[in-house]
């Protein structure tokens, strides 16, 4: 996933082109989610003949990261009188990160990793000889 991502330090008194610090970054993270089985209860599986009923926990969010191979600063702007501030590009990045984090959730990674378990599961399953298997 890529987001451009921007932020800026500015001076009260001075203007922009003499005391600001702008920069302006194309981002580019991964979100990975899935299902923890850790939190499978055996109350949550039942097992009748060759039929399996599973209540899976719900999907939930791994990870977070940007790819800092592939992020860049595509844009740095610094006022005449000031030096580069080194913690302002620290902050663009994690916002970059949870910009990425929320956008995924909105893109429905949620429901995508549910639906994607599910599947994983049921094929495991069924190599192992269940013929029935429904989630709930």
């Amino acid at each position: 996933m890529d987001k451009v991502v921007t932020g800026e330090r500015n001076n009260p008194v001075l203007p922009d082109f003499l005391a600001g610090d702008r920069i302006l970054l194309l981002v580019h993270g991964e979100v990975v989610a899935g299902i923890d089985l850790n939190q499978l209860q055996k109350e949550n599986v039942s097992v009748k003949g060759k039929t399996v009923r599973l209540h899976l926990p719900d999907a939930q969010i791994f990870t977070t990261r940007l790819d800092n191979a592939k992020t860049r600063v595509y844009s740095r702007q610094t006022g005449l009188l000031v030096p580069v501030d080194p913690n302002l590009e620290s902050q663009v990045r994690q916002e970059g990160e949870r910009q990425i984090h929320d956008a995924a959730i909105a893109d429905g990674i949620l429901k995508t990793a549910q639906q994607n378990s599910r599947s994983t599961i049921a094929s495991m399953l069924r190599g192992l000889g269940f013929e029935q298997i429904d989630f709930d």
